[in-house]
Formats: C-alpha cells, sequence, structure tokens
C-alpha cells in the first residue's frame, strides 16, 4: 500500500502549511511507515493511506514518487 506522508523538516520546526513537505512510501501499515521514517529527524504531522481513486489522482501530480527505504 502506498502512504502519503505530510511532515516538517525538524521536530523543532513550528507546523505552516507553506513549509509541509510531502513524501510517498510503500508499507503494509501505518506503523511501518513510522519505522522506516523513525531515523529522519522529521516532525510527521499525518500519514494517509491511498488506494483507489485518490491514489490514482495523487499518481498523476508532477511529484509523485515513491520513496525507495
Amino acid at each position: 500500500m502506498i502512504f502519503k506522508v505530510l511532515y516538517q523538516e525538524t521536530k523543532e520546526e513550528v507546523p505552516l502549511r507553506e513549509n509541509t513537505r510531502t513524501v510517498y512510501v510503500e508499507a503494509d501499515d501505518e506503523l511501518e511507515v513510522r519505522r522506516k521514517l523513525y531515523e529522519r529527524e522529521w516532525n510527521v504531522e499525518f500519514i494517509q493511506p491511498l488506494e483507489g481513486a485518490h491514489l490514482e489522482y495523487e499518481k498523476k501530480s508532477k511529484n509523485f514518487e515513491v520513496e525507495k527505504l
């Protein structure tokens, strides 16, 4: 399954929409995503599973690239 992760670059950074970054990760569940990203010093705001029409919509984005972790 593909997950969309919204995050800030550092844990100290105050979450602002303008500074929010996105990464797409392939994993079995949200816990696995968190384990894969644990080493990064990110402030993870939200992890959203993508499937069906929503996944197809995200794939059309020029920024869609599944991160290999």
